[in-house]
């Protein structure tokens, strides 16, 4: 198998409980890959991350980061993976630079200064303890742990959580820069706007199983594309609802708004029977291409 992580028919069922939190899991996440596991709060993202790092045994079914046993090798796995939990508890009494300097220890970083620079980055305030810190604060001293050591595999449970939208924007610039080298990254969201950012594909998770799996670039070029368009003249709406795979609303006789899957030459064909004053097309939303894996699904 040459996938950065292979999971293969994974289950979990925690005691006590006749339900599977996680019921036969299979994917796989191929170097220099990032892929989003998406789904709604519960629905078995961060089991999936626990037993994968091997805090809890499996049920049944295996797992492999870049060839080793998440169980019987879990040692060694962890000096190539960079992790960040979900619900992370630092060491409170230390200030960030004690806890990174620690982590280094465990965890050496391949580049001397990396981890100042990552910390100037996302403006990571060192000196305080980290009891003594906002969540976001604390967030940001965590996603340095995780990437300093510049690792083969990050595994990422809701890194955003508590950063502004300056230190989302700095975290989707690591997650690229990562890619570029090499990394391979399996990150759980349930924020449909950061999958579409950075993901090259995503899971979707509910109720602790797989419910499909999407290549983004692929939901991109499928994806209905929205035009605003104003005419000189007044088509006929039977006109323009004879486009191919077009959903059409008039705001006014002279203006219109195309939603079109597919082709794009049937609309400009008609379009050159008529005097266009302005076309405007939309920025493409993948949110609303994505949300109809949660329906029926409380977040």
């Amino acid at each position: 198998m040459d996938g950065a992580i292979n999971i293969q028919g994974l289950s979990k069922k925690y005691a006590g409980s006749d339900k599977f939190a996680l019921e036969n899991l299979t994917l796989s996440v191929h170097p220099g890959e990032v892929y989003g596991f998406l789904g709604p709060n519960g629905a078995g993202k961060s089991t999936t991350i626990r037993t994968l790092l091997n805090f809890i045994q499996p049920t049944s079914g295996t797992a492999q980061i870049l060839g080793l046993d998440i169980v019987t090798d879990s040692v060694a796995i962890k000096k190539s993976v960079g992790y960040l939990a979900g619900d992370a508890v630092l060491y409170p009494k230390l200030t960030g630079r004690e806890f990174l300097s620690y982590m280094g220890d465990l965890q050496p970083p391949k580049h001397a200064g990396y981890v100042n620079e990552l910390a100037k980055r996302f403006q990571a305030e060192l000196n305080m303890k980290l009891r003594d810190l906002s969540k976001g604060n604390r967030q940001k001293i965590g996603l340095i742990q995780a990437f300093m050591h510049e690792p083969a595999v990050l595994v990422l449970d809701e890194p955003t959580s508590g950063l502004d939208p300056l230190m989302q924007e700095e975290f989707f610039k690591l997650v690229r820069e990562s890619k570029a080298r090499g990394a391979s990254i399996f990150f759980s969201s349930h924020n449909l706007a950061e999958i579409q950012k950075t993901c090259d594909r995503v899971g979707f998770i509910r109720q602790g199983k797989l419910i499909a799996e999407q290549v983004v670039a692929e939901v991109a070029a499928t994806a209905a594309r929205t035009f605003d368009i104003t005419f000189a003249d007044v088509p006929t709406r039977a006109e323009l609802r004879s486009i191919a795979g077009a959903k059409v609303e008039m705001s006014s006789p002279s203006q219109a708004t195309i939603h079109l899957s597919g082709d794009l030459a049937p609309m400009f064909r008609v379009l050159a029977r008529h005097k266009v004053l302005g076309i405007n097309q939309r920025e493409l939303d993948l949110e609303q291409e994505f949300l109809h894996f949660y329906k029926g699904e409380s977040k």
